[in-house]
């Protein structure tokens, strides 16, 4: 079991943000302590929805909380999600450092939920910014989607080929990117890029997706690696555990994660492919 400090967005209803995370990591075993950097009452994608961001000055006074309390140093692992602003950013990256001066083993996966197709950047530029500038440089493992990649790196990505000349031009550590556009129309790439591997698992394009896919699959990726499990064996478990959720997610607004958490929290692994990364 590993402890994961998970900051991010969370909803009254629903599953994105820390609202998918949680859930999926304690189901799979971690202790998790959540810090939400914005609480609304649903994913901003309805008709309505309430809330606000959670000031980033009372996120470092909660975080230095911790920090005074010896907390910080059980933490395995942290995981960082959507940031309303670059003051939020700043706050997430001195919570890293302080978890590594007392932890250095500790990973750190980044989520940077900045944009997504067809929709584009949906955060304010300044915060996108400080999330490539300052938060990409201390994370171990990246979870872009195909927009966010393209983004990060200023590369188009129209194919596997272009999305592995982004991961180099990226330079993270391990790789995890998704909805990568696959050998026919119909078809997805999840993409694992490391050090020294590359491998992928191929799916489905679905015409529509609840939100909250990529923190789930963040999530599940980042708890198998927890686990101990290598990068290939996490991707194949957290595809499978996508897909199990997605195809019982047909026609609901929202990822129906508890009603499938049987399915997603053990299945059987995903096909994965290895990738030449130098072709």
């Amino acid at each position: 079991m590993a402890t994961v400090l998970s900051i991010s967005s969370q909803v009254a209803r629903g599953h994105v943000g820390l609202s998918a995370t949680r859930f999926a990591l304690e189901r799979l075993g971690h202790e998790v302590w959540d810090l939400p950097t914005i609480l609304l009452s649903n994913h901003p994608g309805y008709a309505r929805f309430a809330g606000e961001a959670v000031d980033a000055m009372a996120m470092a006074r909660m975080l230095g909380a911790l920090q005074d309390n010896g907390w910080l140093s059980q933490v395995d692992g942290v995981l960082t999600g959507y940031m309303p602003s670059a003051a939020h950013v700043v706050v997430a990256a001195e919570l890293i450092g302080w978890v590594r001066s007392h932890a250095p083993e500790a990973l750190v996966l980044c989520d940077p939920a900045l944009g997504d197709d067809p929709k584009g950047i949906y955060i304010d530029i300044a915060a996108a910014e400080a999330i490539r500038s300052e938060l990409l440089p201390l994370s171990d493992i990246a979870s872009p989607n195909r927009f966010e990649l393209e983004w990060l790196t200023g590369h188009a990505i129209a194919n596997e080929s272009e999305a592995l000349v982004a991961a180099e031009v990226l330079g993270q550590p391990h790789l995890l990117a998704t909805s990568i556009p696959g050998p026919a129309p119909d078809r997805l790439l999840n993409l694992h890029v490391g050090l020294d591997t590359a491998s992928k698992t191929d799916v489905e394009r679905r015409q529509k997706a609840p939100h909250g896919t990529g923190d789930l699959m963040a999530a599940l990726f980042f708890g198998h690696v927890l686990d101990g499990r290598d990068s290939a064996q996490s991707l194949a478990l957290a595809t499978a555990g996508i897909e199990a959720v997605l195809a019982a997610s047909v026609g609901a607004d929202e990822l129906r994660l508890v009603q499938t958490q049987i399915d997603w929290a053990a299945p059987a692994p995903w096909p994965v492919l290895e990738v030449d990364a130098a072709a």
